[in-house]
């Protein structure tokens, strides 16, 4: 991937524990740099190198809220763009909590999520099931726009076709598999690489960008792929060999 290994973003990565190697590996293949961290304490230091950033709330603790508030904070004083994944909001009331916190207090470049999430985040009543959407694309689409314009931010809603808005333009993607939603961390990766796009575009084209790449790597992957673990190794080698 030309645009991103011809500046080697470095993309610092708070994510979930399930998520950490798939999706260092997913951005080592498109040429980011990553760095997992979930310490506070450091979180200056790397977004002072760093040129985007990345916060996945799949596993949260008391320590690792702790880091995250300190790495959007610095992402914020050092002007770096950084995307929220609010896995599983609506599930509890502390991880909507937590997430709601991160997106008023920080504001996010994007917010990237699956259907119920958004219209959990909007406000809006809607079926929840854990970190999986019980809701369709299709239902979320006014939410995610509305709440792309209320808070100044990029939503990209994960599912059967992707939707991506600002509030005022919107796009879609109906590259991808069914099969993807069978492969631990899929969406986390979305999130990771739309924060490597982040840090070589502006918001918008970056996750159009990133919800295209990787619905196209998953169709590339599904294709010579016997089942769903020789996918997810499948899928890294069809993002390493986008030119």
């Amino acid at each position: 991937m030309k645009i991103i290994s011809d500046k080697t973003p470095v993309v610092v990565n708070i994510t979930n524990y399930l998520a950490m190697n798939f999706n260092a590996n997913a951005l080592l293949a498109i040429g980011a740099s990553p760095i997992m961290s979930f310490y506070d304490k450091e979180m200056d230091d790397l977004l002072k190198i760093a040129n985007s950033l990345v916060i996945n709330i799949g596993c949260l603790d008391d320590k690792e809220i702790e880091g995250m508030h300190a790495a959007a904070a610095a992402a914020n004083k050092y002007g770096r763009p950084w995307v929220i994944d609010p896995v599983g909001v609506g599930a509890s009331a502390a991880r909507t909590q937590t997430a709601v916190e991160l997106i008023t207090k920080y504001h996010p470049a994007i917010v990237r999520c699956n259907a119920s999430e958004i219209m959990v985040l909007h406000g809006t009543a809607c079926a929840t099931r854990g970190v999986d959407s019980a809701e369709p694309v299709e239902k979320a689409r006014s939410c995610a726009r509305e709440f792309a314009a209320e808070h100044g931010t990029v939503v990209a809603v994960s599912g059967a076709v992707d939707y991506i808005t600002d509030g005022v333009r919107e796009a879609e993607c109906s590259k991808g598999s069914p099969l993807m939603a069978k492969v631990t961390t899929m969406g986390c990766c979305a999130s990771a690489i739309c924060a490597a796009f982040a840090a070589v575009m502006p918001p918008y084209e970056a996750a159009v960008h990133a919800m295209n790449l990787m619905g196209s790597a998953g169709e590339a992957a599904v294709a010579r792929s016997r089942g769903t673990g020789s996918l997810a190794v499948n899928f890294i080698d069809e993002l390493s060999l986008v030119p």
